[in-house]
C-alpha cells in the first residue's frame, strides 16, 4: 500500500483574517480543531502541520502535533507543503493537503479520496466534492449573493475529471429559478509526491491569480484533477476565510454536534 501523510499548512499573516489559525471556534483554536479531525483519518501513516510562525509552532507542539516550519515566502498551502515535504525526507507517495481553515470536513472524506487514488495508480492529484441540494444549497446561494467569497463551485466531465473550479457559481444557469444540485469543492487534495514536486516548480498562473485558486495552476497546465464525489452523511461543510464564518461555524457545530471528539 501506498504511503500517505497529511500535511496542515497554517499561515499567520492571512490578508483576511490575520493569525486565522489561532482563532477560538467554541473554545478550541481552528488549527487544534483541524488538527483533530486529521488525527481519525484511517489511511494516512503521519499528521505534519506546517507554518511560519513561531507561535503557531508552539501553540501545535503543546497539544502534541509535529510541526514543521517553514519559510514566510510560500505563495499558497502548495508551495508550503512542498517546502515543508522537501524537509520531512521521507519517502512518501501520496501527499495529502488538508487545508488548515476546514474545521467541518469529516475524516472519513479524506479516507475516501486517498482510496480512490490507492485505486487507481493514474490518477495523479485528487480532491472532494459533494452535491448542494436543498435547504444547504439555498443557503450557499443566499451566501454567494451577497458576494462572499466562501465556497468553491466545480464543474467536471463525464469520467469526473474537473474542467473548472470557481468562486463563483458554476454552471451560471441562464435561469436561477432552475437550479436544483451545484457541486462544492471541498478544499483538501492528495498528490502523487512527484506531482507535488512538479506542480511547485510552475509559476502561478493567469486564472489561479485572478480567481485566487490555487489548483488551477494544476488545469492550465494540463495536470488532471479527479473529483472524488463524497457523501457528508447529513454534516455541512464550512470553511473559515472571514472572521464572520468562525460564527457560522459555531452555529453548525451546536447545531449537529461536535464532528470529533
Amino acid at each position: 500500500m501506498m504511503k500517505s501523510v497529511i500535511f496542515i499548512p497554517s499561515r499567520k499573516e492571512s490578508t483576511r483574517f490575520p493569525n486565522k489559525p489561532m482563532a477560538k471556534i467554541l473554545g478550541e483554536t481552528l488549527i487544534y480543531r483541524v488538527w483533530r479531525i486529521a488525527k481519525q483519518v484511517k489511511s494516512a501513516s503521519d499528521i505534519i502541520i506546517t507554518t511560519d510562525s513561531i507561535e503557531i509552532k508552539d501553540h501545535c507542539e503543546s497539544f502534541g502535533a509535529t510541526v514543521i516550519l517553514t519559510s514566510t515566502d510560500c505563495i499558497n498551502g502548495t508551495d508550503r507543503i512542498a517546502e515543508a515535504f522537501k524537509i520531512y525526507k521521507q519517502e512518501i507517495d501520496i501527499v495529502v493537503n488538508f487545508q488548515g481553515d476546514a474545521p467541518l470536513t469529516p475524516p472519513w472524506i479524506i479516507d475516501n479520496v486517498l482510496h480512490a487514488m490507492q485505486k487507481d495508480p493514474n490518477i495523479l492529484i485528487a480532491t472532494p466534492m459533494h452535491a448542494l441540494t436543498g435547504q444547504e444549497l439555498h443557503r450557499f446561494l443566499d451566501n454567494k449573493s451577497k458576494k462572499s467569497l466562501t465556497g468553491t463551485t466545480v464543474v467536471f466531465d463525464k469520467n469526473h475529471y474537473a474542467l473548472y473550479f470557481s468562486k463563483g457559481v458554476i454552471p451560471n444557469y441562464r435561469t436561477p429559478q432552475n437550479i436544483n444540485t451545484l457541486f462544492q469543492h471541498i478544499g483538501l487534495y492528495a498528490y502523487k509526491s512527484e506531482t507535488l514536486m512538479k506542480l511547485q516548480s510552475i509559476p502561478p498562473s493567469n486564472l489561479e491569480q485572478i480567481e485566487g485558486l490555487e489548483q488551477l495552476r494544476a488545469l492550465e497546465n494540463h495536470i488532471p484533477i479527479k473529483m472524488v464525489e463524497v457523501d457528508l452523511k447529513d454534516r455541512s461543510s464550512w470553511s473559515v476565510d472571514h472572521k464572520n464564518d468562525v460564527k457560522i461555524v459555531e452555529k453548525i457545530i451546536q447545531a449537529e454536534g461536535e464532528l470529533v471528539l
